[in-house]
């Protein structure tokens, strides 16, 4: 195919959301890791320096993705959570539950979020960073809302914290729970290791249990990250 410089906004957006879903449908077949630039070049049908006319880098392609996942979720999250009764201690449970099992059926938005601090915030400029850190706290902001709305026992610094919480155990608990051929033969030759091998949903809902009945029962509604 040869390249067609786009001439107009709306020429240069469509081109924008052509290479982002082309790099979501590749995220279907492989993980974060073996996403290359040449290979989504390839897949858009331009040249690697005519995708870079879009998005600076390889890197910038995934955090806008990533953005749009994340979007995607906070809508399910709204249909999901729902006013309940019960006690705070049963809602932080069902809230734990919903996070994790939702987040489960996102597989690429869960390997881009264990990818994003070591791989995704590197290799982009300036005002890449900032622009997606700005998009990033618009949508901690907006999740934390949510959790309060089914949680308002949390402050709103604590309803804030769990969900940078969410984020880190994602980001251990998706490689954990994905465990290369050499470890799974070494849980199949001693079975003694299974409780070392746990499903995804499992590992982040009772991290996620824990981590709500701390902050409920330690009521100090501290700011994410700060000081003791």
């Amino acid at each position: 195919m040869g390249f067609q410089r786009a001439r107009s906004d709306e020429q240069r957006t469509e081109r924008r959301r052509h290479i982002l879903a082309t790099a979501a449908t590749m995220l279907t077949e492989m993980p974060v890791a073996k996403l290359s630039l040449n290979e989504l070049s390839r897949r858009v049908g331009l040249a690697k320096s005519n995708v870079l006319r879009y998005f600076e880098s390889r890197e910038a392609v995934l955090l806008d993705l990533m953005e749009a996942e994340q979007a995607d979720w906070l809508a399910e999250l709204e249909r999901l959570l729902e006013p309940a009764g019960g006690t705070a201690r049963e809602r932080g449970d069902r809230l734990a539950a919903v996070v994790a099992e939702s987040l489960a059926r996102r597989p690429v938005l869960c390997d881009l979020t264990s990818a994003h601090s070591a791989v995704l915030e590197h290799n982009v400029s300036p005002e890449v960073a900032l622009e997606h850190k700005r998009a990033s706290f618009r949508v901690l902001e907006a999740q934390a809302r949510l959790v309060r709305g089914y949680l308002p026992e949390l402050g709103p610094n604590d309803a804030i914290r769990f969900v940078g919480f969410a984020t880190v155990i994602v980001s251990a608990a998706w490689p954990m729970s994905r465990p290369p051929e050499a470890l799974l033969a070494a849980y199949a030759a001693d079975p003694a290791l299974a409780a070392l091998r746990m499903t995804f949903a499992d590992l982040v809902r009772q991290a996620l249990e824990v981590s709500v009945s701390g902050l409920l029962a330690r009521d100090e509604d501290r700011p994410l990250g700060a000081p003791a």
